[in-house]
């Protein structure tokens, strides 16, 4: 059974940086995509960040390029991903998910969006940037 949690949310200043993990679990090879989601209430949700697990290549909306990184430590069976977020700006307040696509197409990982649908999501966390 697939399970993600994320954890690492909070709140800082403009101009800070907070790093969000999120551990996944439950699945039995690297056939998948993870990606970093958020969402303000009233609001689509949007990807902010995907991740092909087994090349590590990482792909980043423009809202977010250059100021947030998205990081794996891949196991058998598990994987913890990270974003680390610099240069935060209030507009990046929101909850901010973590979910799995099970896929053998590994172009899939790198649609932003919205278009493809992730089968497993985690319970999300909170992030605050004040000005």
């Amino acid at each position: 059974q697939v399970q993600l949690q994320e954890s690492g949310g909070g709140s800082v200043q403009s101009g800070g940086s907070l790093r969000v993990s999120c551990f996944a679990s439950g699945f039995r090879n690297s056939n998948y995509c993870l990606g970093w989601f958020r969402q303000v209430p009233g609001r689509e949700r949007e990807v902010v960040a995907t991740i092909i697990p087994l090349s590590g290549a990482t792909f980043y909306a423009g809202s977010v390029e250059g100021r947030f990184t998205m990081s794996q430590e891949k196991d058998y069976g598990k994987n913890t991903v990270y974003l680390q977020m610099n240069s935060l700006r209030p507009e990046d307040t929101a909850t901010y998910y973590c979910a799995l696509r099970p896929t053998m197409k590994r172009e899939e990982c790198r649609v932003l969006d919205g278009t493809i649908e992730y089968n497993y999501w985690g319970q999300g966390t909170q992030v605050t940037v004040s000005s």
